[in-house]
C-alpha cells in the first residue's frame, strides 16, 4: 500500500519493519530532533522477585538457556498476572526487568537456529510453542534490519508509551468497529514503534504510533490525529479491513508492509497473543534495540528501558 512506510523502529529495533502499506527493507534515516531516552516511572521499588539485572549475561549452551527461558517466562507471567489484577497503569520494576531479559533471550535465540532447536526440545509444550513463535518473529525482523550509526541514533525521538491497558482498550474498540482482531493491531504496533516508544517520523514521512504516510492517513484516518494512539489504531483497523482483513490477514498485513518477513513476524506475534494474552503485556515491556554500525559485527544497542 502506501500507508505507513518505513518506521523509525526499523533501523531501530533492528530495522524492525516498515509501515502501513510500505516495504521495510532499508530502514530509512530518522528525522532530526534529538530527544533523550525517556525516564521510565516504575510503580514500585525492586520487588520481591529476584529479577535479572538489565544487562546481565545471557546463558550459553542449550540446557542453561532453556532453564533461563523457562524461569524467566514463568516469573514474568506471574508478575503480569499480579500487575493486571492490581489495576495499576504502570508495570512494576520486576516485570520490566523480566520482560527485558525475556526479550534478550529471544534476540539471542533468533540468531542461531540450531541453538533454538536444542532449547525448544527442553521446554514444556506450551512454552515450546511460544518459543517457536517468538524466535520466528524476532528472526524475521532481524533479517530485515541494518545497522545504524551513533549519529543516527542520536536523532531518534523516544517517549514513554501510554499504559498497556489503555492501548488494549483502543484496540478492542477498533476490533468491535472494524472486525479486525485486536491481537493483529497489537502486533503491528509492537513491530512499528514498540507501542509508541518511537515518535520520530520515518525518512519517507511516515508518522505516528502506527506509522502512516500522509496520503494514506487522509484516506483512512477518518479525520483523526495521526499522532494520537486511539485515532491511529482505529485507522490501522480501517486500512486492514479495506485491504482484506479479517478474511485474509496475510494479504492485509502485506498491504501494510510489502515484505513477507514482516507479515510472518506480525502474524507470529499476533498468534502468540491469542494463545496467551499475557504475551501482550510481555511485548509491551520489550524495549527498543538497534544494531550498531561499527565494523562488520552487528551488535545490539539498547535505547530504552532500565539501566
Amino acid at each position: 500500500m502506501n500507508a505507513v512506510r518505513l518506521l523509525p523502529l526499523l533501523p531501530l529495533i533492528a530495522a524492525l519493519t516498515g509501515c502501513a502499506g510500505g516495504t521495510e527493507p532499508a530502514a530509512g534515516q530518522i528525522v532530526p530532533n534529538v530527544s533523550p531516552a525517556p525516564t521510565i516511572t516504575l510503580e514500585e521499588p525492586p520487588a520481591a522477585v529476584d529479577a535479572p539485572a538489565p544487562d546481565v549475561a545471557i546463558p550459553t549452551g542449550p540446557a542453561k538457556l532453556a532453564a533461563a527461558l523457562k524461569k524467566t517466562t514463568t516469573e514474568l507471567y506471574a508478575g503480569i498476572d499480579a500487575w493486571v489484577d492490581s489495576g495499576k497503569a504502570r508495570p512494576p520494576q520486576h516485570v520490566v526487568l523480566l520482560a527485558l531479559h525475556h526479550q534478550r533471550i529471544y534476540r539471542t535465540l533468533a540468531r542461531d537456529s540450531a541453538l533454538t532447536a536444542s532449547v525448544v526440545r527442553r521446554l514444556p509444550r506450551d512454552m515450546a510453542v511460544e518459543a517457536r513463535a517468538n524466535t520466528t518473529a524476532v528472526g524475521k525482523l532481524l533479517a530485515m534490519a541494518r545497522p545504524i550509526t551513533a549519529a543516527q541514533r542520536k536523532k531518534i525521538r523516544l517517549a514513554t508509551p501510554l499504559p498497556a491497558g489503555r492501548l488494549r482498550g483502543y484496540m478492542l474498540r477498533a476490533e468491535r468497529r472494524f472486525g479486525v482482531e485486536w491481537e493483529v493491531l497489537a502486533a503491528i504496533m509492537l513491530v512499528e514503534t514498540r507501542f509508541g516508544r518511537i515518535t520520530s517520523s520515518s525518512s519517507t514521512g511516515a508518522q505516528g504510533p502506527m506509522q502512516f504516510m500522509p496520503g494514506t492517513w487522509r484516506a483512512y484516518g477518518m479525520g483523526g490525529d495521526v499522532h494520537d494512539a486511539r485515532d491511529a489504531i482505529a485507522a490501522a483497523a480501517n486500512y486492514l479491513k479495506a485491504s482484506g482483513a479479517p478474511k485474509d490477514y496475510r494479504r492485509a498485513v502485506f498491504a501494510y508492509n510489502h515484505d513477507t518477513r514482516y507479515v510472518d513476524a506480525v502474524l507470529a506475534h499476533a498468534e502468540q497473543i491469542k494463545r496467551d494474552p499475557r504475551s501482550f503485556y510481555a511485548y509491551y515491556n520489550w524495549q527498543i534495540f538497534v544494531l550498531s554500525g561499527r565494523g562488520t559485527a552487528k551488535e545490539d544497542v539498547r535505547l530504552t528501558g532500565p539501566r
